[in-house]
């Protein structure tokens, strides 16, 4: 069958801007139509011998006749990926010639049409000239039967033995037999033409598909290491910056009052020891995080019930600071309640920074039916702009990376009544987030 001689070697189309065309054959493919031609040549020139033989042809056409027609017949089908259209019409040429001048062949020239008119079926870029390539070639050479059989029915020496009388004679029933093998010929050509398409797009665009689900897999691989990356970095952020704020705060008072005030002294150091061990252990829990990685997170033990702690590092670095909480205390998912405590570590660190010498500070903890917040606000001295100009760096956005990906908002400003307030917001209605 035509379709045997060609799956092995037939190649998926591709598509561009979502168009279907048809592929550059490879060298291996032309290689083989080559071959095939050219095998299909020989074949046609030992047939044609072989039938002459026979003797069942009464005139037989000149050598250049058999030479053109023969050579149209096959020697085009080494072209028949790359130009299809132009295959198939030589080698209908090629197959009349041989038809109508008495070319003693009539096997493999109907195979190398078959398999030209499948070839344009399953390689021809233009859909609309493929189709009515193959229809003109298939109309004209059944017109041609037709006209044949007519002529033959009155010429009594044309089927010698063969009743012609009535519509049901056995020459009607040869010519209907004739016309009906013709037409199951070239139905047969276009369906495994139209079928080898079809299955050559299918394959490509699951080839398309299977690319852009590797293409997102690696952005998808790529966004992930960045994501990780990036939480490692604010980690690292809120762990350092809260602690060694806190240690440079009181290393200075140490500093200032070791010689007057030793007591004092020894218990901002103290402060200093506390704030560096704490750091380490963050520290060591980060690293451990990333060695083996669980479901907790590097924060498991961190959240809002530990905000009393940050207050009261904040007051013993010398920043006065209030805890207030209104509404229902209730617990809340794990990355809000971490986001909501990394919030306030960074805004007190912030005020210890930038608010100046005695300023005070508020932190507000709000538990609201479709919501949590925190709010922390201080009374600094400080220019509102200047502040404004320093906190987005790592800090604030750090903070709205954090809140934003729970779903929440963060706001930061100066206060009408003077000083700053950050406030972070985080809907805790929503089902994906309670389930996170």
């Amino acid at each position: 069958m035509a379709t045997t001689l060609d799956d092995t070697v037939i190649s998926a189309p591709a598509a561009v801007n979502g168009s279907w065309v048809r592929p550059r054959p490879s060298a291996a493919e032309l290689r083989v139509d080559l071959g095939l031609a050219l095998a299909l040549a020989l074949a046609a020139l030992t047939t044609s011998l072989l039938y002459m033989r026979t003797g069942i042809f009464d005139e037989y056409a000149a050598p250049w006749v058999w030479t053109i027609s023969l050579a149209l017949g096959t020697l085009p089908l080494a072209w028949r990926r790359r130009y299809p259209s132009y295959v198939a019409i030589a080698v209908a040429i090629g197959f009349f010639i041989a038809g109508q001048f008495g070319v003693p062949e009539i096997l493999i020239l109907n195979i190398t049409l078959f398999l030209a008119l499948y070839s344009v079926g399953a390689w021809e870029p233009n859909r609309r000239l493929a189709f009515w390539v193959r229809f003109g070639i298939a109309a004209g050479v059944i017109v041609w039967l037709i006209v044949a059989l007519v002529i033959s029915s009155s010429d009594t020496s044309a089927f010698e033995g063969i009743s012609r009388s009535g519509l049901f004679s056995a020459y009607a029933t040869f010519a209907v037999l004739q016309i009906i093998t013709n037409l199951m010929y070239f139905a047969g050509a276009f369906f495994f033409g139209e079928r080898a398409w079809r299955s050559a797009n299918a394959q490509a665009r699951l080839e398309a598909q299977a690319r852009e689900l590797d293409r997102e897999r690696r952005t998808s691989a790529a966004q992930a290491v960045a994501l990780d990356r990036v939480a490692i970095a604010r980690e690292l952020h809120d762990v350092v910056a809260h602690h060694v704020s806190v240690m440079g705060i009181q290393a200075a008072a140490a500093r200032r009052s070791f010689e007057t005030n030793p007591a004092a002294a020894t218990s901002a150091l103290e402060i200093v020891e506390s704030s560096a061990q704490a750091t380490v252990e963050e520290l060591r829990q980060l690293l451990h995080t990333l060695r083996e990685p669980g479901p907790e997170g590097i924060s498991s033990t961190l959240g809002t019930t530990q905000i009393p702690e940050l207050v009261r590092s904040s007051q013993s670095s010398g920043v006065p600071t209030t805890f207030i909480v209104a509404g229902e205390t209730r617990p809340l998912p794990m990355l809000v309640d971490v986001a909501l405590y990394r919030v306030v570590q960074e805004a007190l660190t912030n005020v210890r920074k930038h608010a100046g010498r005695g300023a005070e500070a508020t932190v507000r903890l709000r538990f609201a039916p479709e919501f949590a917040e925190v709010e922390v606000s201080d009374n600094g001295v400080r220019t509102t702009l200047a502040r404004e100009s320093e906190l987005p760096g790592l800090g604030l956005r750090g903070m709205r990376e954090r809140i934003g990906a729970v779903g929440g908002s963060v706001t930061a400003g100066r206060r009408e009544t003077g000083g700053f307030i950050v406030r972070a917001t985080v809907p805790i209605s929503d089902p994906g987030i309670l389930e996170a």
